[in-house]
């Protein structure tokens, strides 16, 4: 693509980062999209849609100017590892859009135009696939408390209905409720995945005179 930009020097490369920016904005456009099609969180943020954007783009632009150039990419470097998102990203995937978007930037900075397109469309493919046929799926690790009278209170009592219902369950604590009358039991439960919350919750019930269950994910379930 210089080949359609040799004019002089200095106004082909302000046309060739032109370009760049231009087509860095296009494909990060295409993967906010993808973005926002297979979005599963809980709190969706448009600032953050257009921060991948508008990284992308800074980050197509930074790539000319510190390539060749050691001590400015050091420097930049380092007032890049000052900034801090306001908010927390909690979600794993949102990282990966982020560095999708900038992998994309730095590629069209480095005038590899054709090898931007290609990262793009193959990377949304894998993103929307993944989403679509949910791979990967599993229930995430859940919080369960179970209230038992004292009288009922044994160690072994749910043993054979976490064996059924759950893959793994761990005991994390033990406590005294009601004047010491009950105690409260709270695991940590990763559930089979054909399980129904409340066909769990109502085998326990039978078993602890019907007092109160809770459980609680972790993680937003899909």
């Amino acid at each position: 693509m210089e080949i359609l930009f040799q004019i002089n020097g200095s106004q082909s490369t302000y046309l060739m980062s032109l370009l760049a920016m231009v087509i860095t904005t296009i494909l990060s456009i295409i993967i906010t999209k993808v973005y926002q099609l297979t979005f599963t969180g809980e709190r969706y943020s448009q600032n953050f849609v257009h921060t991948i954007v508008i990284m992308s783009v800074v980050v197509s632009v930074i790539m000319k100017v510190v390539s060749g150039n050691a001590g400015v990419a050091f420097g930049l470097f380092a007032v890049f590892s000052l900034i801090r998102f306001r908010s927390a990203v909690t979600d794993a995937k949102d990282i990966a859009y982020i560095f999708f978007g900038l992998s994309v930037g730095m590629t069209s900075g480095l005038y590899q135009f054709d090898l931007a397109i290609l990262l793009t469309a193959f990377s949304c493919l894998i993103f929307y696939f993944l989403h679509k046929y949910n791979y990967g799926k599993g229930k995430d690790t859940q919080i369960l408390k179970v209230t038992v009278p004292e009288n009922l209170n044994h160690e072994n009592l749910l043993d054979d209905i976490f064996n059924q219902f759950t893959i793994s369950h761990t005991l994390r604590q033990v406590e005294t409720t009601n004047l010491g009358t009950m105690i409260l039991y709270t695991y940590a439960i990763r559930s089979k995945n054909d399980v129904n919350d409340k066909d769990l919750l109502d085998r326990i019930r039978e078993r602890n005179a019907n007092l109160k269950v809770s459980l609680t994910y972790l993680e937003n379930q899909n």
